[in-house]
């Protein structure tokens, strides 16, 4: 490791604007505000088709796509998503990349890294003790209605048990009984509100105008009303700083917030992002997921704020692996050569390439190469993408580190300077709710159709009678599938859009859309990462990655 001082300097900051966590981890105490931004550099955003057990790589893209811009003479940096414990520990395992392409330290980052996770989670429930204290005192029909409560607790775990939970039993001695439950962490709305805020002053502006609940006669009622917006910002004043580490090639990392991209936008906070545009040539960010997921939340609600500009560029990964899977081979036969599964795999990248364009930037396909993938598939991988009218270029970090993206980076900023670039959102703020669920699901999604039943459109009415009509959408769904529903694979035609639910997160600025089978507190697989990592007797951190 280089020293952070050394990481520092590369952004042009010096030791006074760190605040040191041990020697190989630090927040940035500096950053644009809101009139000193002037970007100087250009961004690039990482997103991937959808995922399959085989894995994508899309981190560890964005990671080596970083480490090659800085090989070619670049002031280079990447940011990125903080990991939640939940999938940590769950079904995912680590998030810091992998191979010669990872941020370090890895197993600090996967593992409480600076605390800012654990914040949310005490911000977050705070709030909710203040709900519930409020009820306690009031009663059950003072300010909030306790039947009318939409405010519920986090953790940042997969614990299943915990969807809906029975609070305040046992007497008056322990509150008002009432149906309530849990969300991971990393589905909070002040998650989202930490890494949509560019300072302290929007984060508590942000944070008051959350809805906690609804008065008897129906009316919105507010965390400002509650007076806890104030201690809820002084719980979050450390997190709102950016975090600094570095790559294993030494190029700066920005790691800073955590939204997930399948429940929630899916995208690092825009604090992060300004700084890097302030100080580096180029910033290399991730969005969750496929394009269908983290690159259109990070387009209708990150760039919609105005806190950071759209894209320069952006990078579609995709791998043989994942293109047999989505083209119907099973998980155990994805190593035999199959150029006909990977040609129907091939129109679930091709649809995740239209959803790119139609947001009107510029795009490379990055093949993320494993070492089982045989020459005659690249090539005809490579064929496909060029009749489709897609650039193209083979991506080696895994295995050569930065050496391996030097392509990769050379492609992408042959698009930058040569490919136009006309960005537009998909949908005006001023259409009604549904009609842009309904956008996103025929023109992101490639639905027939949306699907509701009446209290779930009753809802929506109601946001917009509250005075909530010009948000945009948060659609969460599974990331499996272009559809809502996981097992359709490739791409998929002719479905329903079937929304379960929708909420209301206005501090945020979006509306939340369940959709499927989405559940916004993950359960453990049967057999989680949990059950592979270990601790030898010297400290040493084992089976985490």
């Amino acid at each position: 490791m280089e020293s952070l001082e050394t990481i520092a300097g590369k952004l042009g900051l010096e030791s006074k604007d760190l605040e040191k966590y041990g020697e190989n981890k630090a927040k940035i105490k500096v950053w644009p505000g809101r009139d000193d931004f002037s970007p100087r550099g250009k961004l690039i955003m990482v997103t991937a088709m959808n995922p399959t057990p085989a894995g994508e790589g899309k981190t560890t893209t964005a990671i080596g796509l970083a480490d090659a811009l800085a090989r070619l003479g670049h002031r280079a940096v990447v940011t990125l998503r903080e990991p939640s414990l939940g999938p940590v520990f769950g079904l995912k395992g680590g998030a810091t990349g992998g191979g010669k392409a990872k941020v370090i330290p890895s197993d600090d980052i996967n593992l409480h890294f600076t605390g800012d996770i654990h914040a949310v989670t005490a911000a977050h429930n705070l709030l909710a003790a203040m709900v519930d204290n409020r009820l306690h005192f009031d009663g059950a029909c003072g300010l909030l209605d306790c039947r009318k409560v939409t405010w519920k607790r986090v953790l940042d775990m997969d614990d299943r048990v915990l969807r809906e939970v029975i609070v305040g039993i046992g007497g008056p001695l322990r509150g008002i009984a009432r149906e309530s439950g849990f969300e991971i962490t990393a589905a909070s709305e002040v998650m989202a509100i930490l890494c949509l805020s560019i300072d302290l002053i929007e984060l508590k502006e942000r944070l008051g105008k959350i809805v906690v609940g609804y008065t008897p006669d129906d009316r919105p009622v507010l965390a400002q009303e509650l007076k806890a917006h104030g201690a809820m910002a002084a719980l979050l004043r450390e997190a709102i700083k950016p975090n600094l580490v570095q790559t294993l090639e030494g190029t700066p990392a920005l790691i800073h917030g955590g939204p997930f991209a399948n429940i929630a936008h899916g995208t690092n906070s825009v604090i992060a992002t300004r700084l890097g545009l302030s100080r580096a040539d180029y910033v290399v960010t991730e969005t969750g997921f496929g394009a269908d997921l983290g690159a259109e939340k990070f387009f209708n609600i990150v760039v919609r704020t105005g806190h950071i500009p759209p894209p320069a560029c952006c990078v579609l990964v995709a791998t043989i692996r994942a293109l047999k899977y989505h083209g119907g081979v099973t998980l155990e036969n994805l190593e035999q050569p199959n150029l006909e599964a990977l040609e129907r795999g091939f129109e679930n990248l091709k649809h995740h390439g239209t959803i790119l364009r139609s947001f009107g930037l510029p795009f490379v396909v990055a093949l993320n190469r494993f070492s089982a993938d045989k020459q005659e598939e690249i090539t005809h991988f490579a064929s496909l993408c060029y009749q489709s009218g897609f650039r193209f270029a083979l991506s080696e970090v895994y295995e050569k580190g930065g050496e391996g993206g030097l392509i990769l980076a050379e492609e992408v900023m042959r698009a930058i300077k040569e490919d136009q670039a006309n960005f537009n959102f998909l949908y005006p703020l001023d259409l009604s709710l549904e009609e842009k669920i309904q956008i996103i699901a025929q023109k992101v999604y490639g639905a027939a159709e949306v699907a509701m039943e009446g209290k779930t459109r009753r809802k929506l009415q109601k946001m917009e009678k509250d005075g909530f009509k010009n948000l945009p959408v948060c659609i969460a769904k599974t990331q499996y599938s272009l559809s809502d529903d996981e097992e359709l694979k490739g791409r998929p035609h002719g479905f329903k859009l079937i929304v379960t639910d929708v909420s209301l997160s206005a501090g945020a600025g979006f509306v939340v859309v369940l959709c499927g089978d989405i559940m916004t507190m993950p359960g453990l697989p049967r057999h989680p990462a949990a059950e592979r990592i270990d601790i030898t007797p010297e400290g040493e951190i084992i089976g985490l990655n």
